[in-house]
């Protein structure tokens, strides 16, 4: 096991690479250890809506993966590719599992908050996620006449909800990425790839969609392009 990096040594350090080594060794357990990190990311509803699917140097989709990433170079010396996919469909057997999950085994709430909790995934979540036509005007409507009286979540439409799916998965993604750069490994998340092509190559359900592919090994100096910019911290951070 290589030296582990600080989390603040880690951010620090961690650049989009996009050349990796070809040959030194690559420790693919690493990728699964950094996975299983990244599930523990904050979630929105706790829903659970995305997976990961690892294409080691090995498999013989690599390549085909790869060309289909518009052959960028951190796809084609990557020593593994994660596939971060969105999994929007599932949400009734997350909600359920969540539901059960809640009945039968937390035993530290009170009946009230037990029954308020089992009425999230029973009854708000299914209302929010359901598809059938004219839905999101109907809770756009009812978003504006509650928020009318009171405070209400405004971001109920069918593209909130995408959104809110594709968040999480970009929260597990930077926690994965952190956790390789703590185990000494360089990533890249990539954009610029042919998702309709890609879903056909890994057969994913039709329902499904690619958040971002992330190129994975050991990068070398040239991989990195140039040195980091970033604006003020200014222009970002405000106190109220």
């Amino acid at each position: 096991m290589k030296e582990e990096l600080s989390f603040f040594e880690a951010v620090n350090s961690r650049r989009s690479v996009r050349i990796f080594d070809q040959e030194g060794s690559f420790d693919h357990e690493i990728v699964k250890t950094c996975l299983e990190a990244a599930i523990l990311s904050p979630n929105s509803s706790n829903l659970q809506l995305y997976q990961f699917i690892r294409v080691p140097e090995s498999s013989p989709l690599k390549d085909q993966l790869a060309q289909l990433c518009m052959r960028q170079k951190a796809a084609v010396t990557a020593r593994e590719l994660v596939v971060v996919v969105t999994r929007r469909d599932l949400w009734k057997s997350r909600a359920e599992a969540n539901y059960q999950y809640i009945k039968n085994t937390v035993q530290n709430q009170s009946e009230k908050k037990q029954k308020q909790a089992l009425s999230y995934y029973g009854n708000l979540i299914p209302k929010l996620y359901s598809k059938f036509p004219g839905w999101t005007i109907i809770k756009k409507l009812i978003a504006w006449w509650v928020g009318m009286k009171r405070p209400m979540v405004r971001e109920v439409s069918e593209t909130d909800v995408r959104i809110s799916v594709h968040k999480s998965a970009a929260l597990a993604s930077m926690t994965f990425m952190l956790g390789m750069k703590a185990a000494a490994y360089d990533t890249c998340p990539m954009e610029g790839y042919d998702s309709k092509r890609i879903s056909k190559l890994l057969n994913l359900p039709k329902a499904a969609e690619i958040c971002m592919i992330i190129g994975c090994g050991k990068g070398i100096p040239e991989g990195v392009y140039g040195k980091r910019f970033r604006l003020p911290v200014s222009s970002f951070i405000y106190d109220l």
